[in-house]
């Protein structure tokens, strides 16, 4: 026990430990056949649970409302078309990409896997739990169950400062399982993403979805509306009143001829008859008195924005109204921008732990280059190509040497320019030329003539 708390303690502290078997962290509060929790505080208190909601998420929110899952699509689609690469960093700035042989766990992750598998895991897991954990198995990834998976802290954060992770556990079936399988890794093993961090957690991340969970309650009730609407007749309900003087069974069999007559999709706008001693009156309001595509589309509209997404993207009614080539180009670029480029970014922050890094001072990082939904409009493009080609031309002809030109342009930093020590013929003083060396047509330098007097 004491050997194995010192090991972790080099761990917190960057030192350099012997790797040990997951089964000798599994038993590392056991003895004497009673379990410890670690520094002697409350086992509750010392980790940090999944929400017990993933599961509600996916069945009641992914599975069962059209909104949610086009959003989530929506983020999908775009997160999944990135490659990763390495990226060479020069004095602090970012250089050229490159790839190697390092990358082919993320081109290849698992068995039949693809990056785009890979990525679109990650998107799932973040949007309905918040967070994304696989593990690294050799040349391999292994995507786990966010749901299953408890951080293990050093310390409650509530009782002490120092509050570190020091190993996450697997509880294959979920937490409380008893499943006898359950497996720990070391925070050097695991990649955890957590792009929206839980304000009330030390170290988990928090699903887009908890803000607006009211919203697809209410969308999804406005569904089951229309579909009550036409279940039951496709018109406003009404309100029946007969006589005091019909009695309980009379009024029973009336009631169960009329909804055999008129209840249900097959029996709508059929005219509806009814006996001496009974007064119709409609009670309620159709769809369109009740501006039923206005008040879902507010809550459609808010729960796009909670994942980042412009509706129009998503293709809603509300965003496709106002929709033009401008304004569509405008939310591609929000999108982009302001969700998807932050979170390739985070991505390979999470990832880069647990991969094999190049010497030198690289990172990892994305490439989206061949990615047709950012790329910028040609004009755009055409004018930021012609505006570096003039600024080219202007420091090579400032005498800066032409490689580094293009790499300083290319790169955005002054700091690679290298002057060749040549100027321009304007910048020369009057009378520092030199005079260009006498030679005959064959370029050989020409013999002087000799005068002949006459």
């Amino acid at each position: 026990m004491a050997n194995l708390w010192s090991r972790l303690w080099a761990v917190l502290r960057g030192q350099d430990v012997q790797r040990f078997d997951p089964a000798d962290l599994d038993n590392r509060f056991r003895f004497g056949g009673n379990t410890y929790a670690p520094i002697g505080v409350s086992a509750h208190t010392r980790v940090e649970d999944i929400e017990n909601s993933f599961a509600q998420y996916v069945q009641n929110g992914y599975k069962a409302n059209g909104v949610v899952f086009a959003t989530i699509l929506s983020r999908m689609l775009l997160f999944s078309e990135a490659r990763f690469q390495w990226q060479q960093m020069n004095g602090g700035r970012p250089g050229d990409l490159f790839g190697n042989q390092d990358l082919a766990i993320l081109e290849r992750p698992w068995p039949n896997g693809t990056t785009g598998e890979l990525l679109a895991r990650a998107e799932q897991d973040v949007s309905l739990a918040g967070n994304f954990y696989a593990v690294r198995e050799g040349d391999r990834l292994r995507r786990l169950r966010p749901d299953w998976v408890t951080i293990i802290l050093s310390a409650p954060p509530a009782e002490a400062v120092e509050s570190d992770v020091i190993g996450y556990q697997y509880h294959p079936g979920g937490v409380g399982a008893d499943s006898g399988a359950l497996v720990t890794y070391l925070p050097d093993e695991m990649v955890h993403w957590s792009p929206i961090p839980d304000p009330e957690a030390q170290y988990r991340g928090m699903s887009w979805l908890t803000p607006v969970i009211r919203e697809i309650q209410a969308d999804t009730s406005a569904t089951e509306h229309k579909l009550r609407f036409f279940h039951n007749g496709a018109k406003p309900g009404l309100v029946i009143s007969m006589k005091e003087t019909v009695t309980e069974e009379q009024f029973r069999e009336f009631v169960r001829a009329t909804n055999e007559a008129h209840q249900g999709v097959d029996q709508a706008y059929k005219t509806l008859y009814v006996g001496g001693g009974a007064d119709v009156t409609v009670a309620g309001a159709d769809l369109r008195q009740l501006d039923f595509k206005a008040t879902q589309g507010a809550g459609e509209t808010r729960i796009t924005a909670a994942g980042g997404v412009p509706a129009v993207i998503v293709g809603l009614s509300e965003g496709l109204q106002a929709a033009t080539y401008s304004n569509y180009g405008q939310a591609r670029r929000k999108f982009g921008d302001h969700w998807a480029r932050p979170q390739w970014r985070s991505f390979c922050a999470a990832v880069e732990p647990v991969m094999d890094r190049p010497a030198g001072q690289v990172r990892l990082w994305y490439d989206d280059r061949d990615i047709a939904f950012l790329r910028e409009d040609q004009k755009d493009a055409a004018q930021i190509q012609q505006i570096k080609a003039a600024t080219i031309r202007q420091l090579v002809d400032a005498g800066f040497e032409p490689g580094s030109v293009v790499a300083s342009v290319d790169a955005d930093d002054r700091s690679l320019l290298k002057h060749s020590g040549l100027y321009s013929v304007q910048l020369q003083p009057p009378g520092t030329s030199q005079p260009k060396p006498n030679t005959d047509q064959a370029g050989q330098p020409a013999t002087p003539r000799t005068e002949v007097p006459a």
